[in-house]
């Protein structure tokens, strides 16, 4: 394994130092290791095997030259670490004596060059932008040039011409570490995404025929839109804060008082339960900090359980207006100069008022404080496709990228849990907005409006449960997608007082994204409208429709990943917004007539899926749009087969796209099968020292693998003998105070040990928790490194595709199934030609 990681450091600093022709030398003497020699004795064999994991092997296959040809490409033109200075010390390895880079070469200048002006740019950028004239000048000439770039005519070759010119430089900047790159890589993909929507708006209706002006004026509008969200995407992301830590006053008396407010209302306890006694454990003087349990479900249990644990219980004589009444209640109730809130179920870190407070006294115009949501649980994507922690999951774009993109517009939401706010202010826009059921954005909004400040600080310091199903899941989004267009609707922030253009901007922005249910509708049926009516939506030759289209598809995907793949990788957005396209249209539609209607709908937490099943009724609006698509595809082949030579290339382009949004939905079908879900408390997993005493008063040095609220698994030394039933104890280390808890032995598989605990007290169950889940350190590695690659994801949407329709398949027609079995072995042979990451499969066998 020291081998790998020294082959896997050293190709990062080829990439990062050495040019494309100095790449090729290395991987052909590596390719020469894997035809001539030996891969299990040779250090060369053992470098073929790094570099073609999925080639170097005893038997050759006929698709392995394919593979090796594929793999050297990406390899040399795709697969670069972000251009930068690093030690070239220990490169010497992988050097052939025959073939030194001793020389700059012209492509490594050129890379140097790129690398330099950029750098040099940002360093001159603050000096050109520091003259009122010399921004005023600027985006005279910016407009001029763009203006002039988006309507300029061409025909198809001229085009085709400067797009490839465009898209060359956008794959050679994509790589070169730092934000200018990335603005060069926006600035190229809104110039091609804005030619197309000029050429699409001017030259591609046919007015003479009704039918084909009605579908076209359809699409476009779908087109407008998703252009709208694309651009005001960049804006609100362009350029994220990154904030830090504000420090605290070293004098204590200087700390202000804090009241934590719980709401709550049918979950059980035993999710509330971890969530209080985190609350009670957090770093903060005591005097100054009370915890409120909010009780909407006025249940007894709850009640005795406060009084045991030493918390105030409230609960009000109606339920009004919701968890927005309730918290209201409460901050009539009480008295502390700020409010931290947190759902039921969000258990926070120790460290959470001491992260989040020292803005407050920095900044006297803060309103706000917000954290991410943290979910250590996975949401219904992740388990039923089996993905959880290996990709990000849906909210990471917003919390990962989004919410710090809003900090430097000074418009970061309120998300209604795991924030602070002042109360002060809060009291002085009457408290937390009751107006609309996204209750949490509305408020943030009122305050900006005001003139108050927000914060976000992108570290995790709590974490929850995420939704148990897709139907729960639904719900939720259909509450988040009704509430901000009732915003939109009754305090639209593109009008009224208050709020700066950036602010405006990005609350538009994240309000008319929750619309996106009739456009992601209509591009989902609208190869139809050519396929069975014969409506030329685009009324445009097939080869300009390309050349204006994937151009602008392609750099969006681009730049896209460059900025969002650590937080969501290509493709999988659209599988998550086909999901919910149809539940979301009805709900936004009806808020922006009558935004009254509608109501306050919970998520529910913390419960079980007793078998796997097939949620048949919210898959039901998936198997409606494959049905048509299918009818559409077969309308398609026919009319290839029969129809006229000048259609054939239309016809293919519109089948092309149909073929597309049939992989699309085949992921949404394939997320409605809900896994099996047993497990009362989640696992997480963790890689921790700890101390197991046996009851022999033997103790050993072990590793906590994963834990939850009432058991843990452990990895033992070998030779360490456990026997299932025997009583042990667990020895946990929290603030450096070690703790040891009693657990009954309930599993033992060769040296990993399962054991479940017996707290005797209350007070041991909160010092449990504080080494555990409260840990100030519990959630930061919880956001890996996760590359996206355009086609690798792809690969992986199409294979989730494919078990959906197997699926299907399998229900209706079973008599189909040697042809979907078919159709995946053919898909496999085409995914195992595809690169891989250099060690991936070594690293992968140990």
């Amino acid at each position: 394994m020291s081998v790998l990681k020294t082959l896997q450091a050293q190709w990062k600093t080829l990439r990062r130092n050495h040019s494309r022709t100095h790449s090729v030398g290395v991987l052909s003497a590596a390719l020469i290791g894997l035809v001539l020699l030996s891969e299990r004795t040779s250090m060369q064999g053992l470098q073929a095997r790094f570099w073609f994991p999925h080639v170097a092997r005893q038997r050759w296959s006929l698709l392995d030259p394919l593979r090796i040809v594929i793999q050297v490409v990406w390899l040399v033109f795709a697969n670069r670490a972000p251009r930068q200075k690093t030690d070239n010390q220990g490169f010497t390895a992988l050097k052939l004596s025959a073939y030194q880079a001793r020389h700059a070469r012209p492509v490594r200048l050129l890379q140097r060059l790129t690398t330099s002006s950029f750098s040099a740019l940002t360093a001159l950028a603050p000096k050109l932008l520091g003259s009122t004239l010399m921004r005023v000048a600027l985006t005279v000439v910016s407009a001029l040039f763009v203006a002039f770039t988006i309507s300029l005519p061409m025909d198809a070759s001229a085009q085709a011409l400067m797009l490839l010119a465009f898209w060359a430089v956008a794959l050679w900047v994509r790589d070169t570490s730092g934000r200018l790159p990335l603005l060069l890589m926006i600035v190229l993909s809104v110039l091609v995404s804005s030619r197309y929507l000029w050429w699409r708006v001017t030259q591609t209706i046919n007015w003479d025929v009704p039918l084909d002006a009605t579908f076209a004026i359809i699409l476009l509008s779908a087109e407008i839109y998703a252009w709208t969200i694309l651009i005001l995407g960049y804006i609100q992301t362009a350029w994220p804060l990154k904030r830090g830590v504000a420090k605290l006053p070293d004098d204590l008396t200087e700390w202000p008082s804090v009241d934590i407010f719980i709401p709550s209302y049918n979950e059980p306890l035993k999710v509330v339960r971890p969530t209080i006694l985190a609350a009670l454990a957090i770093d903060w003087p005591k005097d100054k900090l009370n915890v409120y349990v909010l009780d909407d479900g006025k249940r007894d249990e709850f009640r005795q359980f406060c009084d045991e644990a030493g918390v105030d219980y409230m609960v009000r004589p109606d339920n009004s207006h919701a968890k927005a009444g309730n918290l209201n209640h409460a901050l009539g109730k009480t008295g502390g100069d700020y409010i931290a809130i947190f759902d039921c179920d969000h258990i926070p870190t120790r460290s959470f008022l001491q992260m989040t407070m020292g803005w407050f006294l920095k900044d006297p115009k803060l309103a706000l404080v917000q954290t991410p949501h943290h979910f250590f649980s996975p949401d219904p994507f992740e388990r039923n496709l089996s993905i959880f922690r290996s990709k990000p999951n849906e909210n990471e774009l917003f919390y990962g990228l989004i919410q710090d993109g809003n900090d430097l517009w000074n418009s970061s939401f309120f998300c209604g849990s795991c924030a602070v706010l002042k109360r002060g202010p809060l009291e002085e826009i009457g408290g937390i907005a009751t107006e609309t059921v996204t209750e949490d954005a509305h408020t943030a909004l009122k305050l900006h409006r005001l003139g108050y400040n927000s914060a976000y600080l992108n570290i995790p310091q709590a974490a929850g449960l995420a939704t148990e199903s897709l139907s729960s899941h639904i719900g939720q989004r259909i509450r988040w997608a009704r509430g901000m267009a009732q915003i939109f609707r009754l305090d639209n922030p593109l009008f009224g007082k208050g709020l700066n253009l950036g602010q405006r901007l990005c609350y538009a922005n994240a309000m008319l994204y929750f619309f996106n249910g009739i456009p992601r509708m209509i591009f989902m049926l609208a190869p139809l409208a050519f396929l069975l009516f014969g409506a030329y939506i685009i009324f445009a030759p097939a080869v300009m429709i390309a050349a204006y289209a994937l151009p602008h598809i392609v750099h969006s995907y681009l730049t896209n990943s460059r900025h969002q793949g650590p937080y969501r990788h290509s493709f999988w957005a659209e599988m998550y917004e086909t999901v919910l396209a149809w539940y979301i249209l009805r709900p936004t539609t009806v808020a922006l007539f009558a935004p009254k209607q509608g109501k306050f709908n919970v998520t529910e937490k913390g419960g079980l899926n007793e078998s796997e099943f097939y949620d048949w009724k919210i898959s039901s609006p998936y198997l409606i749009l494959i049905s048509l698509s299918l009818i559409g595809a077969a309308f398609g082949i026919w009319r290839l087969i029969n129809g006229p030579a000048d259609e054939y290339l239309s016809i293919a382009l519109n089948l092309v796209w149909l073929t597309y949004n049939l992989i699309i939905l085949g992921g949404a079908i394939s997320v409605a099968e809900e896994a099996k879900q047993v497990r009362v408390s989640h696992r997480i997993s963790v890689n921790r020292p700890a101390t197991l005493i046996t009851d022999s008063g033997h103790s050993y040095q072990v590793t906590l693998d994963d834990f939850s609220d009432n058991g843990a698994g452990l990895s033992v030394p070998d030779g360490v003998t456990i026997k299932p039933g025997s009583q042990v104890q667990v020895a946990l280390i929290s603030a450096e105070t070690e703790n040891a808890f009693n657990a009954d032995v309930v599993s033992v598989r060769k040296n990993k040990v399962g054991v479940q605990f017996r707290f005797a007290s209350l007070a041991q169950e909160q010092s449990f928790i504080t080494a555990t889940f409260s840990r100030a350190d519990a959630w930061t590695d919880w956001r890996p490194e996760q590359k996206d690659s355009p086609v690798t994801s792809f690969g992986e949407v199409i294979t989730i595709s494919l078990e959906g329709y197997k699926r299907l398949v399998n229900q209706f027609t079973p008599i189909l199934n040697p042809v979907i079995s078919v159709i995946i072995r053919f898909w496999a042979k085409c995914k195992s030609v595809l690169p891989r990451t250099p060690g991936k499969k070594v690293s992968d066998n140990g």
